[in-house]
């Protein structure tokens, strides 16, 4: 069974809050290459501290409040949003439904930019997102998009950290949609230096355009891409397999027929047995038992699911302090 999260955290030495944190120069964090390299591995480097001492942080943004603008239906992106600012000594306002129904969203923006210190955006298209951004003059984190999960992909990523320390040559697997998790998930991993393995049904892959920012990514560390309609190659010898819901929100209406074609992507013993032996089971939650994954892997001493639903309340905080500290 692998560590526990908590055991294979390095000792972080007690020193007073840092009066002040490294900055995203790109002021919001819409899409995962919003962060340059340095500022990748500055942020995970303080999600380890952040996690190790969380009261060395407890007052670190006393007086700022979010904006949380939640289009779809959320647990873990809500509740850990939430607590993160609350955790760091601020607050958040919540608003539920369509972002610009009622008024035009540069309005929205405008109206949320004076009251608060950044906007968290759950979405269904990716545009409403960019929109907040260009229009307000507080940083915007895009908690879920229909092109980019940027907030779960770092979580997935500190969560390896922890689990098997440096990642570089790592194989991580993704069997199942190339969404918008995949797309986070391919661009970041690759960026530490993992090697990533997508295997997807005919008819679901990946984007062209983040597949070449992908491959160009690989190029730079030295990693290697797999693309693939084969399930089994793609979890060949990997150190970690990764699913996500066949369906998607607002894909309701193809459930039956993506039921029927992603049969044979399901995560199952048989699948987790091609991997390393050391291999860790990931999902970005909720997860459809008996559909993507079995119970049994989902419940298996190799999952580490909940460990990453952890670590979005961690990777969350340190994004905070470094957008709006």
């Amino acid at each position: 069974m692998p560590p526990s999260a908590s055991t294979s955290l390095k000792p972080v030495k007690k020193m007073p809050a840092p009066k002040s944190f490294p900055r995203i120069g790109a002021s919001d964090l819409t899409r995962d290459l919003d962060l340059s390299q340095d500022e990748l591995l500055a942020l995970l480097d303080l999600t380890q501290q952040v996690k190790i001492m969380p009261s060395r942080f407890a007052k670190a943004l006393a007086g700022k409040y979010l904006s949380l603008l939640f289009e779809k239906p959320s647990l873990r992106t809500r509740m850990t949003f939430e607590l993160a600012i609350k955790q760091l000594g601020g607050d958040a306002v919540l608003s539920v439904g369509p972002i610009g129904a009622r008024e035009p969203l540069k309005d929205v923006a405008r109206n949320l930019d004076r009251w608060t210190n950044c906007i968290v955006a759950r979405t269904f298209s990716h545009t409403t997102v960019d929109d907040l951004a260009r229009w307000s003059s507080v940083p915007v984190v895009n908690a879920l998009s229909d092109r980019f999960h940027p907030c779960q992909a770092l979580a997935d990523v500190f969560t390896l950290q922890e689990r098997f320390g440096d990642v570089r040559g790592l194989k991580l697997a993704f069997l199942g949609d190339g969404n918008n998790v995949a797309n986070s998930l391919m661009l970041t991993a690759l960026r530490l230096g993992m090697n990533f393995a997508i295997a997807t049904p005919k008819g679901y892959e990946s984007d062209a355009e983040i597949v070449a920012q992908a491959e160009a990514l690989a190029a730079v560390a030295g990693a290697q891409l797999l693309i693939t309609n084969d399930p089994i190659a793609a979890a060949k010898d990997a150190q970690a397999i990764y699913t996500d819901v066949w369906a998607s929100m607002g894909q309701e209406d193809e459930k039956e027929k993506r039921r029927a074609d992603f049969a044979a992507y399901q995560v199952d013993s048989a699948i987790l047995a091609k991997a390393s032996p050391e291999a860790i089971f990931l999902h970005c939650l909720p997860a459809k038992r008996g559909e993507e994954v079995t119970d049994q892997v989902i419940e298996s001493p190799q999952s580490a699911v909940f460990d990453q639903a952890e670590n979005r309340l961690h990777v969350q905080k340190a994004l905070l302090l470094m957008l709006i500290s």
